[in-house]
Order: structure tokens, then sequence, then C-alpha cells
């Protein structure tokens, strides 16, 4: 990416931990589910449930619920080569890809979330939503696991509030 322009974005950040508990982070239910999500379920490609610890695989299909908020994301795993690749898609039209390299000191992590829509009601949910909401993830995924804490919100219920998503720099 030369340009910025509405139907990707990219971000990136060095974390100070090895690579294949980063890559476990993104690729097991055990995993996304210590950082990111309140719950997770993989489904194999013949409909089997995935156990928590178990990688997922080219075409399992996800489930996925977030802390303060009831809706769910459902799509399907792209990619996953076990040990630093995972993409997947999302929010309906898009693809998100995680690479992790291993820099010595740390892993940078980049995530691209491409094929965004470019119409105006995408630019505002999707491409700033989700930029937005990956940039703090990434943070609290940083926090995790350099320095065992969370930074999302789950004392807090955030649902009542309608722009929660929007104004709420920890949801």
């Amino acid at each position: 990416m030369d340009q910025l322009s509405f139907d990707s974005f990219t971000k990136k950040i060095y974390i100070k931990a090895p690579i294949e508990k980063l890559y476990w982070s993104w690729a097991t239910t055990a995993g996304i589910c210590s950082w990111f999500l309140r719950k997770a379920d993989y489904t194999t490609k013949n409909g089997e449930l995935r156990n928590p610890d178990d990688f997922v695989a080219i075409g399992d299909v996800y489930t996925w619920e977030w802390h303060n908020w009831d809706g769910q994301e459902k799509g399907t795993v792209l990619e996953a080569n076990g040990q630093s690749t995972i993409s997947f898609s999302f929010a309906d039209v898009c693809k998100v890809t995680v690479n992790l390299r291993d820099m010595g000191k740390a892993v940078l992590v980049t995530l691209v979330q491409s094929d965004i829509p470019v119409d105006e009601e995408s630019k505002i949910n999707i491409y700033t939503g989700c930029s937005n909401g990956w940039t703090f993830w990434l943070a609290n995924l940083k926090a995790y696991l350099e320095h065992g804490i969370q930074l999302n919100e789950t004392e807090f219920d955030l649902r009542k509030e309608p722009l929660a998503g929007h104004i709420f720099v920890n949801m």
C-alpha cells in the first residue's frame, strides 16, 4: 500500500512474545478468547466443533462474540499456515490477514483489512470503525502478552449505550 485509501488499511505493532504464542493467540479458540473475544466457536469443514487449543484450518467457519456487544461475527478461515499467517473473512465482505514476523527482540504483527466497500456507510462503519477497533485490540494483545493485563471493558455493561462502539476506546 503506497497511498491511503478507503478500501483497505494496515495496522502494525511490535510485541515481545514468542511467535508461537502469538500464532496461538490468533489461531485457537482459547487463544483468541484470552485477549479479544468473550466466546469463539470454530467448526471444521466436516461440521465438528474444534477443541479450545486446536489450531484452525482453511475452510473452518467461525462465530465470534465480544464483551459489550450482543451481535455475532461469522466468517470463514481463508488461510492458516500453522506458524505465521492467518486470514479470515470479516464484516461480511472484507478479508483480514494477520502476518507475524520474528524480528529477534520482538514479533512484528501486521494486520491488513482489505476488500472494504467504498460507499459512505462502509467508510464510517467498516473503514473507520474497524481501523479504530483493530488499533485498540492490537494494543490489548500487546498489553496482555507483555504485561498480563487486559484493557478491554468487562466490568461495565456498555450494551445500553447506543454509540458505545464509537465513543468508548476500550470496547
